[in-house]
């Protein structure tokens, strides 16, 4: 089974940068696509961005041009670089893996993200 720890998150003012990491084990990672999601307080979780396993891309419109998604096969990690944050951004963030056209309900704890205005 799948596990994943997200780590890097903090609080920041509006318009710095994070990079958040997840660890990803349990699974042949350069087999598959992976996630970013978040999670405002009082709010459903949301799709933030995703890296396939031949390294295409693709954003939320909230996040796009603002945040990016990369990957280390061999360190079977994933990133989330993100820049210009916004107190919107305020949530915690999960990384997951999508098993065919399906995200795997199998979360980490998350890491939390704060931005200041």
């Amino acid at each position: 089974q799948v596990q994943l720890v997200e780590s890097g998150g903090g609080l920041v003012q509006s318009g710095e940068s994070l990079t958040l990491s997840c660890t990803v084990s349990g699974i042949i990672f350069m087999n598959y696509n992976m996630g970013w999601f978040r999670q405002a307080p009082g709010k459903e979780r949301q799709f933030v961005a995703r890296i396939t396993s031949g390294g295409y891309t693709n954003y939320a419109d909230s996040v796009k041009g603002r945040f990016t998604v990369s990957k280390d096969n061999a360190k079977k990690m994933v990133y989330l670089q993100m820049n210009s944050l916004k107190p919107d951004d305020t949530a915690v963030y999960y990384c997951t893996v999508q098993y065919g056209s399906a995200w795997s309900n199998n979360w980490g704890q998350g890491t939390s993200v704060t931005v200041s205005s």
